[in-house]
Parts: C-alpha cells; structure tokens; sequence
C-alpha cells in the first residue's frame, strides 16, 4: 500500500575506474605496487535526500577509492556549483571513500602522496571526479518521492583488530563497556519510494578493504565491493554489472584498526605467528609478517568476507521497519587543524600540532608491510634514516617534536613546503542529518574506540540539546585524507596507526570538541551562524607526473592489433578457467578516450536468434583483464574467465576491445579503436 513519502529520494551509479595500467595502486604505498589490468570496476554511488518543499538536501557519495583527497573535493563542488547553483555546497554534499587500496592513486595535491603515486595523474583524477559528479546527476534527475528505513545488526567472523596490543592501552574501564575490541555493528539504510519499489541501501561498516593484499595488481573494489556487486546483481535481475536502477554501497566507518584477514598475522617464511607488539618475525623482521585473510588466496578471502557483509546487509535491509523521519540540516566547517585548543577541563587546555609522521609509518602494518626495514611500536628514531631524513628533508623543529611526544619524527610534513606543502592544514569536519540520522563525515580513519568515543560524545550532544534518540554513524575517508585518528591511550605506543595520528595526541580530542560544536548547531537550528572557517586551497598543479609517456604502438610482423596469440580451448566445464591472449595495447589509451568503456565481454551464442549475446563485461568478478608491457612499443593482452559452477552450457566466446595509438606524421599520433575476438568454445 501506498505510505505517505517523507522525502525526495534519488540515487545514482557511475563509472569512475580511471586508468589501469601503469598507475600505482593507492593504498599500501608500495612503490611496486602498479595497475596492470583489471578485476572489477570501480564505481561512484551517489544518494540525494531531499524535503518534499523547502530547499534542504543531503547528498551522500561513496566512491569505490582509496580516499576522497581534498583535491578531488574542490574540484567536485566546483562542477556541482556550475551545473546547480547554490544546491550542492560544501555543507550538505558528503563525498566518502570506500578505502579499497585496489584502485589508482595519483588524486592529490598534497607533495607526500607524489611520492608512491608518481605524482599528480590528470587522467586517474579526472575520471573520479568526473564519475562522483555523474552519480550526483542521475541521482538529480532520478529524485522521486520517497520512504527511508534505518536497522542495525552484528556482523561475524569478519574483521579483527591489527593493532590490539595498542587497543589494549585504553583504560580497562572503558574497555569492559564493549564486547569486541571491533565495531561489529552494520548499519543499513533502505530506500524505497511512495509506492514501496526498492531503490538503494547504504550500509556503513567498519572494515579495511584489504582483502587483496599488496601483490595484487589488478584495479578491484575489493570486499566492500564485492559486497555492492552481490546486492546489486541480485536486486538489477538480468541486468549486466555495473547496470540497472537500484544502488548498493558500502561505506567505510572507523575501520583504523580494523582488519578482515581474519586468521591473523603469520611469518610468510616459517608459518608461524607474529601476534607480538612490534608485529616482527624471527627471521626476516617485520617485513616477513602478513595477515591471512579466511580464503586459500586472496581472491577467494576477498569474496568470503565481502559475501558475509552483503548477506548480513541484505537481512538488515529485508527487516528494516524502523522509519527515519524528520527535518534536514546539514553542519560543516573547515578547520586548521594543525592548531586547535582542546579544553579538556575547566583548568586544562592542550593544543594539537602541525602535521607529522612518526617512524612506524613506515612500517606499514599485517595488510601491507612498509618499504622500509621499521618495526612498529618504535618509539626511538634509526639513526640511518633519521640522518637520510635529516639531508632530503630537514630536522623538525623542537617545537614540533615536542608536541608530537612520544612520537619519533621522521617526516615533518607540516614544515615541508617544497615544491608545495606535504600535508593539509585546512581540514572539513561536517555532520549531515536525515531525520535522526546523523552522519559524521571524519577526514581519516579513526580507530575503533576513537570512533566509539566520538558517536559517544556527538550522542550525549544531541541527546542534551533536546534532540534524543539520534542514530550517530561515522562515515570514514571522507572530504580530505589526514591518515589516522587514535585515542590520547593507544597514540602513546606509536604502532603505525598511532605514528599516522598526524596532528598529534589530542587529534581525537580536538575532533570530539569539532563535531560536538556541529551537533549543536544542528540541535538548536543554528547552523548558519557557524563559522565557515578557512578555506582551503587549490594548488595551481595540472599535472606532475613521472608515469611514462602515451607513444605510438605497434604489432608483432604479420600480426595487427586484437589478433589472437594463444586461442583458448576447445571446451571447458564449470570451476575451469578460460584464458586467451591477444596482440594488445596500453590501456592508458582507453581510459582517456572513452566514457563506458569495457575491455572485454564473455557472450554466449543464441540459437534462436542467430547471434552472439553479451552475458558478462569486465565489472564482472568471474573476469580478469591483465596487459603486459613488451619491447619496441608491442604488448600482449590476456583475458580469463573463471568459469562459475552453475554457468548454462552452451557455446561462448569472450572478446576484447582497445584502442592503440597510431603515429600519422613526425609530431601527431591518433588513438584508433580495435576488438578482438576468442574462437567459440563449448561449455559441457
């Protein structure tokens, strides 16, 4: 039946992969670590609440990359502004990364992450900020009346924490209020409109998408999206991946500590654990322990753990009665936030500091190992690299050292400001909320009792400016990257997440005073007479980068581009893996000439009409895309399809699509367009 709507509601999906070849992967800051084909796409989802009359509107985005970068965020509001006026600003438009760290880097201005994503990438940044803005316009032009429902739920066996030697600092008081030393809690928001039909869902939890570990090379959404892929594939019936109506995200929440390779850390040399402080192993040293996620690969862990969160989600979603009414508002302000006084108490005031790493940054953490031979939990500094640091970079100043204790200081990046600054000092703190929703939109990744102390904190706001009852979820990696966010407790242990607290131990404090300030607003209607704060700034860099040149291609004697090399076989049966290699060429090509483009299809032959149907593109997680790079401007292509049991029999084929680039005279080359095709085969 027919409920009265409570609001606008519209959603929307667009592409925003980007380039998948070349360009480093962004997230375990692996210098090695560089696309060379493609898992899944990536994709932008985009939700829009708006009041049936009146002008307020709340837009929530979650973006399948690592994090949104301040730059991504200027450059989206400068679109939006252009294309609706005053309509989508910088309070009401939250922009969250899902933190997959399979996607291409190469989206920032700030100097630090030049140096393991080969600087500024225009085409990596463009495609994002061109697909967020996309998602925000089909959800526009897609807004129907419409109902939204809230539930809550435990998920299992899905997640430990990576550093709980530093959880373990916090006071055992606070401790003994909680069940888990991770948030467990999904909470699901369901979206249908006047007349019941199903629209979208966002479900926030905290979870790293680090499923795929720091070997993997091919561009993916890793477990949250897999998550997305499931729900959407089953609620879009018959619809190819990546198609249809109804939109399924899964945003990141306080994930800091929070690891989904569940079996724990292991030596990868001698089998044995390394659950130890410093995370180090007998032989080998801390660059030898890696956690094992519940899959005999990462592939496999990737779809269990993203499987356990769709199928917790979709429960949520089914039961989901519990209606969310009531106004809009949205809170926002920038913030230095390398200078913030925090009132702890009516005689104690501290400050936070300018931004800073700490040593066990560069350890990295069980995920990903760091580049560097550091162990985590040091709090004395290496004299080799200190004095390296020293030379490229100059010694922090006492006044930052100081305020930074216990943390050993190995890039000031607040007072590095060649050829531009390392890191933000003007930071986004924003509360969105829908009714009693409240969203907090964090610039970084806190960590589990941090994000419990914030909600905590925002909660006994709301709840004593005569709002009670507000539903408090923290969106993580949202508006500007500013790392890691710890307690005062665990910051004092300096384990990687700790020495990534880049403004110091009363980050947190600082943060809970911001965002308690917002809630207030929000509570007492005062939202307009919030200082708007400084604003940030738009370096003038179009394109820094060190990724090679886009030259002219060419085929092997005899051969022109999308011929086959190695044909793949006869016949297959379910759980095989059908492979075939063409003459190929750089991706690079595609991403910077085409909107949708896909590189491969799997399509089935139709007796009844006479022709070939697309049954599977490359958003498909059956499919794998890999380009490998040879000499004299050549390249191979080699598309796999892992065959899933259930799959109709019948006779297939998979295809693929480039584009090369053609030299046409001394100094112009043209991108020219090209496909290849597989022989048929049979599946028994």
């Amino acid at each position: 039946t027919a409920q009265e709507a409570k609001y606008l509601v519209g959603v929307g999906r667009a592409d925003c992969t980007g380039p998948v070849a070349q360009v480093p992967l962004m997230g375990f800051a692996n210098p090695d670590q560089v696309g060379r084909g493609l898992l899944s796409r990536l994709y932008s989802r985009a939700f829009i609440v708006a009041e049936p009359e009146g002008s307020k509107r709340v837009v929530f985005v979650s973006a399948d990359i690592g994090m949104v970068s301040q730059r991504v965020r200027l450059e989206v509001l400068k679109q939006l502004r252009a294309k609706y006026g005053e309509l989508y600003r910088q309070d009401n438009v939250i922009l969250s990364g899902t933190h997959t760290h399979s996607g291409p880097g190469g989206y920032f201005q700030y100097t630090l992450f030049w140096i393991t994503s080969k600087g500024l990438v225009r085409p990596a940044l463009s495609s994002i900020v061109n697909g967020i803005v996309r998602s925000i316009d089909i959800a526009h032009e897609s807004m129907k009346k419409g109902r939204l429902f809230i539930n809550r739920g435990t998920v299992e066996n899905s997640q430990i924490n990576r550093s709980p030697f530093s959880y373990l600092a916090n006071p055992e008081s606070e401790r003994n209020r909680y069940s888990s030393n991770t948030d467990k809690e999904m909470v699901v928001l369901k979206m249908v409109d006047e007349d019941g039909y199903e629209l979208g869902l966002i479900s926030w939890f905290a979870v790293h998408p680090v499923s795929m570990n720091n070997s993997n090379q091919l561009v993916n959404s890793d477990n949250v999206g897999y998550a997305s892929y499931l729900f959407e594939q089953e609620k879009n019936k018959g619809m190819l991946p990546g198609e249809g109506s109804f939109v399924a995200a899964f945003a990141s929440s306080n994930l800091g500590d929070v690891s989904p390779n569940t079996r724990g850390p292991f030596c990868a040399n001698t089998g044995e654990s390394c659950d130890n402080p410093q995370s180090t192993c007998p032989v080998g040293g801390a660059a030898m322990c890696m956690a094992k996620g519940p899959g005999n690969d990462m592939f496999e862990s990737t779809r269990i753990i993203g499987q356990n969160i769709y199928l917790k989600a979709k429960e949520l979603y089914e039961k989901a009665s519990q209606e969310v009414t009531g106004p809009l508002s949205s809170a926002h302000q920038w913030v230095n936030m390398s200078d913030v006084s925090v009132e702890l108490n009516a005689t104690h005031t501290v400050k936070t500091c300018k931004p800073a790493l700490g040593h066990s940054f560069a350890a990295g953490t069980i995920d990903g190992v760091g580049a560097f031979n550091f162990t985590q939990g040091s709090v004395e500094g290496d004299p080799f690299w200190d004095q390296i640091r020293d030379q490229l970079l100059g010694e922090p100043s006492n006044e930052t050292k100081a305020c930074h204790k216990p943390k050993p200081i190995l890039f000031s990046t607040g007072e590095m400001t060649w050829p531009h600054p390392w890191h933000p000092d003007i930071v986004d703190v924003q509360i969105a909320a829908i009714g009693s929703l409240a969203i907090l939109a964090v610039p970084g990744e806190f960590t589990t009792m941090s994000g419990r102390r914030l909600r905590e904190a925002v909660q006994s706001e709301f709840d004593s400016r005569g709002t009670p009852g507000m539903n408090v979820v923290i969106a993580g990696l949202c508006n500007v990257y500013t790392h890691y966010i710890t307690t005062y407790e665990e910051y004092q242990v300096q384990r990687y997440e700790a020495a990534s607290t880049i403004y110091g131990p009363h980050t947190l404090s600082a943060y809970i005073q911001l965002y308690r300030g917002l809630a207030k607003a929000i509570a007492l209607n005062a939202t307009e007479e919030l200082p708007r704060g400084p604003e940030p700034p738009l370096f003038n860099v179009t394109s820094v980068t060190l990724l090679p040149s886009l030259s002219a291609e060419s085929a092997p004697a005899g051969k022109t581009f999308g011929d086959v090399l190695e044909e793949v076989r006869p016949e297959y049966r379910e759980k095989e893996v059908a492979e075939v290699t063409f003459v190929g060429a750089n991706p690079r090509n595609s991403a910077e000439n085409a909107t949708e483009h896909n590189f491969l299809t799997v399509e089935r032959y139709s007796n009844i009409s006479s022709s070939w149907r697309v049954v599977l593109n490359d958003a498909s997680w059956d499919t794998r895309f890999y380009w490998s790079k040879g000499s004299r401007g050549q390249s191979n292509v080699t598309l796999e399809w892992h065959i899933p049991a259930g799959t109709e029999p019948g006779v297939y084929r998979l295809r693929y699509f480039g584009h090369y680039k053609k030299r046409v005279s001394l100094l112009r080359t043209i991108t020219v367009p090209f496909a290849g095709s597989s022989s048929a085969f049979q599946i028994t």
